[in-house]
């Protein structure tokens, strides 16, 4: 039996003893009265203040905290602000879009929303959260017991989900509602969406789930179906840098406009990205005490001056290699990197050529003044053709320069190839100068000004039916110019013809293309191991005679009788004969190539093309006219007059391709002149 205390329990020894009133039990005197404390030494002289708190980063010391401070979400804020005020607010959204544009803050402010009871503590669901209530506290101080973050990326299983789904069965145990934020939700593992398929469809009505990802392809459609979704979009440069220079002054920092436009341009549209940019160049020594410049920014992103990028680009496309290399030089001095140079030049490259598509783009306030200036000044010296062409060298240069040992070096090489090719004229003003056609007129596409950067690179207009001053042979001619390996290939023009209804056929080579598609192998061998000796057609059947080669199946006869009369559905007989009979299709389809290819070669505009570029080839001559076999129809006529057809679609292959050259690179047109 024990008392209610157990007596034989002993207090901790580091407990200390409590003092004596009084005498004792045993009637020991009182203790003495305890020391009078010795006063403490005076405190030393005080140093620098130590901040209260540690330094947050501007990215976290901004971050909204009510739909007013989200910037560059206009859709997303008042379609929220209307779902509370008709209180349809749904129980799962889904935010996704890039890094950095409030995708987690946006959920935040929603769970204040949902658990915010004002000021007076009466408040309901309300888009403007007070902020100063409890709830409203404790969930920006991340310490709500019913609003749960969870990072998908570590809590990606199905247990993770199987525990959720066991509390949202409970009551919220100090807040309205249960809220539970799932960032970079695309990371859960299948098993894991499916168990939370159901839950998801049919929560308790307490319960509210939101969702971020910046992967949206990789959420299953199951999970979209069951959520509101949002995509928070890229914000506006001009809106960043209003924001950045609002923060600097909220600073005190003294930050150049030139400065906060190229960290709202690099930011890329992400707020965070911004901050974090702003955030490092505020804390960047000044030397002369000018606060924030566009030069110590320049260096700490490691970009090159959009003058020295003007710089580089009118000189390549002048062809000017010693401009070109020094500019590259006062680049790599500045510290600024290859690879970002020449993204740059192909950043203005676009520009130039939405300056030159659209000529009222030069007044928009948003493009830099250097690039509206100079950058309209070189944009109307050159051609879309032109442009396109430095497009296609600066994408492949940019993959080359980042998979080089030498990035310089690899970047020079790039810059030197671009200035080459700007000196030499584009395929399709080769051809109008050979045929002596007459320049286009000036547009969109239209030819450069003679003696301006890149001339003669125009490129896009028609001349049709330019007349050859000395008769030529028969058949009309195309010259494509640049179509890979140095090739010139000439494309006859002929007279379209109507196409004969294969129901019908009317010739051997229509019957062959019967069997094309639905008997590989007889039409095979009705392409390459039989002559045809004698075609008669008849409305009711037909008759064939034909030399087999000992290649060719025996039942070849019955296999092409069946077949006719199966896709005719009437009798054909097909028999054997021992006469010569004409050449196989194949012979004759190399035997027209052969003839074209004499005929193109004898051209006096592929001729003049061969003369100027003495490495060219003649690869091919294709003719748009001609059946599956490569033989006119017996309908067509050669045309009368010869007459050369300009191409005006040229497809133009970069210089710096393997297999593309019309001449060494060192060696100048035969018998022209520079552009």
């Amino acid at each position: 039996m024990t008392s209610d205390t157990d007596l034989s329990t002993e207090a901790p020894d580091d407990l200390p003893e409590p003092p004596m009133e009084g005498p004792g039990l045993f009637g020991e005197p009182a203790p003495a009265a305890p020391p009078a404390p010795v006063a403490a030494p005076p405190a030393p002289a005080p140093g620098p203040a130590e901040p209260a708190q540690p330094y947050r980063v501007l990215a976290r010391k901004y971050r909204p905290k009510s739909f007013a401070d989200l910037i560059g979400q206009d859709t997303l804020v008042r379609t929220l602000r209307n779902a509370f005020a008709q209180n349809r607010v749904a129980h799962a959204f889904m935010l996704t879009g890039v890094r950095g544009v409030g995708k987690t803050t946006t959920a935040r402010i929603i769970a204040r929303a949902l658990n915010c009871i004002g000021p007076d503590g009466n408040g309901g669901p309300t888009a403007d959260p007070c902020g100063v209530c409890p709830e409203c506290r404790a969930i920006l101080a991340d310490r709500h017991p019913d609003v749960v973050e969870l990072d998908a990326a570590s809590n990606n299983s199905v247990d993770n989900v199987r525990e959720i789904r066991e509390a949202v069965r409970f009551r919220p145990s100090q807040g309205r509602f249960k809220v539970y934020i799932l960032d970079e939700v695309h990371m859960l593992s299948g098993a894991a969406f499916n168990a939370l398929l159901k839950t998801l469809e049919e929560p308790p009505p307490q319960v509210k789930f939101l969702f971020a990802t910046t992967e949206i392809r990789k959420v299953p459609a199951t999970i979209l179906s069951r959520c509101q979704r949002f995509d928070l979009k890229r914000v506006p440069q001009e809106t960043l840098r209003a924001h950045f220079a609002r923060i600097a002054e909220a600073e005190g920092a003294a930050v150049e406009p030139e400065a906060v436009a190229m960290i709202a341009r690099a930011a890329d549209g992400s707020v965070r990205d911004g901050l974090s940019l702003l955030d490092q160049a505020i804390a960047m020594p000044a030397e002369d005490g000018r606060g924030v410049t566009a030069e110590a920014v320049r260096e700490m992103l490691g970009l090159a001056d959009r003058a020295l990028v003007l710089d580089l680009m009118e000189a390549a496309m002048k062809g000017d290699l010693p401009a070109v290399l020094a500019a590259m030089d006062r680049a790599h001095e500045r510290g600024a990197d290859p690879g970002v140079v020449l993204a740059d030049m192909a950043e203005l490259t676009h520009t130039l050529t939405r300056f030159r598509a659209v000529p009222a783009l030069k007044n928009d306030p948003s493009v830099p003044e250097a690039e509206r200036t100079r950058g309209a000044a070189l944009a109307e010296t050159l051609t879309i053709p032109v442009l396109g062409r430095a497009w296609q060298v600066l994408l492949k240069g940019i993959n080359e320069v980042a998979d080089s040992p030498d990035r310089r070096a690899a970047a020079e090489m790039v810059l030197i190839r671009l200035a080459h090719l700007a000196e030499m004229p584009t395929p399709g003003d080769i051809v109008r100068r050979l045929s002596g056609a007459s320049p286009p007129p000036r547009g969109g596409g239209g030819g450069a000004p003679a003696g301006g950067p890149g001339g003669g690179a125009g490129g896009g207009a028609e001349a049709v039916g330019a007349p050859l001053a000395a008769a030529g042979p028969p058949g009309g001619f195309r010259a494509i110019a640049g179509g890979g390996g140095g090739t010139v290939m000439a494309v006859a023009a002929q007279p379209e013809v109507e196409a004969v209804p294969l129901a019908r056929p009317t010739t051997f080579r229509e019957v062959a293309a019967l069997a094309s598609g639905r008997r590989p192998k007889l039409h095979a061998h009705l392409v390459h191991t039989v002559h045809l000796v004698r075609f008669e057609a008849r409305p009711e059947g037909g008759r064939i005679e034909l030399r087999m080669l000992p290649d060719a199946p025996r039942d070849l006869p019955g296999q092409l009788s069946a077949l006719l009369q199966e896709m005719t559905g009437v009798r054909w007989t097909v028999s054997l004969s021992n006469a010569e009979g004409e050449p196989t299709l194949a012979s004759q389809r190399r035997a027209a190539d052969e003839a074209r290819l004499e005929v193109a070669r004898s051209h006096p505009l592929v001729l003049a093309v061969m003369e100027a570029f003495p490495g060219a080839q003649i690869r091919d001559v294709r003719d748009s006219n001609l059946d599956d076999y490569g033989l006119p129809p017996p309908e067509a006529a050669p045309a009368e007059e010869p007459e050369v057809v300009l191409a005006d679609d040229v497809n133009f292959a970069p210089v710096d391709d393997d297999d593309f050259a019309f001449a060494p690179l060192d060696a100048e047109p035969a018998g022209m002149d520079r552009p």
